[in-house]
């Protein structure tokens, strides 16, 4: 893999933190950043000693949407968005569930948490919304954005927000491009929680610390993939899928770990399996 350019990544304690980084335009999204967090994200997924996945951004924002200048191409030459390179077939069956340019974040095994520290807007809302978590600054300045471009609900954005935040709350959002901030996007449901952007940081590590080690990284993709799956299901296929992972989940280590370290008093000591 080539030097990451568009974003950093650094992985300590179990925990992967990649940052949006390009802090002097609020981390506008570009098509080698979308490259860049797609290969580090499918990686992780890939490597045992990573437990959970932290998304933040580099300097005072998240993601402040597309880069105008790249937006500014496709209205000059009628085009389509640019992409870097071209994203690999869906092999995973959560892929195939959920096509399109985010799909992997739901199919990677590991929680996804996005750490929202400023600004996000329009394909970086999109982006956070693909997270398993979201934790914001209460400060922080959010919206869709396409209505007052001239565009549409995006990249899945019509499908997931409202599962998210109810209809009429979607609608509100995308038809009026309106700006809201963290607390009201708590309150809506769309981030796990608000909190003051000096806090926003220790609480996330907080969560991914609690996810690294006292939880079973098996079972949390388990659940992960239950849950993406459920959408598709009617509850008695989703029923008879968890009788059968449950059966699974008695004859694993994680399980007979789980037990062991609650009956001795001690912590865990998972290894997925």
């Amino acid at each position: 893999m080539s030097a990451q350019e568009h974003i950093k990544s650094t992985t300590e304690n179990g925990v992967l933190t990649i940052r949006l980084n390009r802090p002097d335009r609020l981390n506008a999204w570009t098509p080698k950043m979308a490259v860049e967090v797609e290969q580090a994200v499918r990686k992780a997924g890939d490597d045992d000693a990573v437990r959970v996945i932290v998304i933040t951004g580099e300097g005072r924002g998240f993601c402040a949407g597309a880069d105008m200048q790249g937006l500014q191409g496709i209205q000059s030459g009628g085009g389509q968005e640019p992409e870097a390179e071209a994203a690999p077939a869906p092999s995973d069956e959560i892929e195939k569930l959920y096509p399109g340019r985010f799909g992997y974040l739901y199919a990677c095994p590991k929680p996804i948490i996005a750490a929202i520290n400023g600004p996000c807007a329009g394909i970086g809302l999109i982006f956070a919304l693909y997270a398993d978590l979201r934790f914001a600054n209460e400060d922080a300045k959010f919206t869709t954005a396409f209505a007052q471009r001239g565009l549409i609900a995006e990249h899945g954005i019509a499908w997931l927000l409202p599962r998210l935040i109810g209809e009429a709350n979607a609608l509100d959002l995308l038809f009026t491009a309106r700006k809201f901030d963290g607390r009201e996007a708590a309150q809506m449901g769309l981030v796990n929680a608000a909190l003051p952007a000096g806090d926003l940081k220790a609480h996330v590590d907080g969560v991914a610390q609690h996810l690294s080690t006292q939880v079973s990284p098996r079972s949390v993709a388990i659940m992960k993939r239950q849950i993406r799956e459920s959408y598709f299901q009617d509850f008695a296929a989703s029923l008879e899928i968890a009788d059968e992972e449950m059966k699974n989940s008695f004859s694993a280590f994680d399980f007979k770990e789980g037990v062991a370290s609650f009956v001795e008093k001690r912590a865990p000591a998972f290894q997925g399996r």
